[in-house]
């Protein structure tokens, strides 16, 4: 049976766990500051960029080995019209740089928790995107997220997670713009 842990309880980290459970995942729900030990042997940092630091301080040593899903769009929170890393890196790089043994994996940061839980973006079925460098970490995300009800497909290495992010990023401007809702976004269709 697949152990997940999902530190962060907001609408994504919960919109994940329901996808998990549905798919007969063991899931642990831990609270953004909470010192708990984590029993997921994939553990998903369903928190904004800002926190990554301080999760990384609070449980680096027990992500050796696991699978880490990074969730985050590493947006200007101040001026809301950029990313904050470099632009031929990423959130998930910086994150893999800073947890060396642990599989990191981009994943969740090109859908809204509404379509998660929903399973659609319009009438199109929610696709997660999963890039990383690890194989074995990738598939056993893509099988949870299909066994949950929801497409998954492979975006390739972890260095495409910059392209994931500029993505996340346009559809997060255009929700905040009101140019479409947060139960929209993007679908591929097939």
């Amino acid at each position: 049976m697949t152990t997940i842990s999902i530190i962060g309880t907001g609408n994504m980290g919960g919109a994940i766990a329901g996808i998990a459970a549905k798919g007969g995942a063991e899931v642990q729900l831990v609270a953004r500051g909470a010192a708990q030990t984590l029993t997921g042997d994939i553990v998903v940092l369903a928190v904004p960029y800002p926190a990554v630091d301080e999760l990384l301080a609070n449980y680096g040593d027990q992500l050796a080995g696991k699978t880490v899903v990074d969730i985050t769009n590493p947006l200007d929170f101040a001026t809301f019209d950029g990313l904050v890393v470099p632009a031929d890196s990423s959130a998930a790089a910086v994150i893999a740089a800073k947890v060396p043994d642990a599989h990191v994996v981009k994943a969740f940061n090109t859908n809204f928790a509404a379509t998660l839980a929903s399973g659609l973006v319009g009438d199109q079925p929610t696709t997660v995107l999963v890039a990383g460098d690890d194989q074995g970490a990738k598939d056993a995300l893509l099988a949870v997220v299909r066994a949950g009800g929801l497409r998954g497909e492979d975006a390739g290495s972890l260095s495409r997670a910059r392209e994931l992010e500029a993505l996340g990023f346009l559809q997060l401007t255009l929700a905040v713009g009101e140019k479409i809702g947060w139960n929209a976004g993007f679908a591929l269709v097939k």
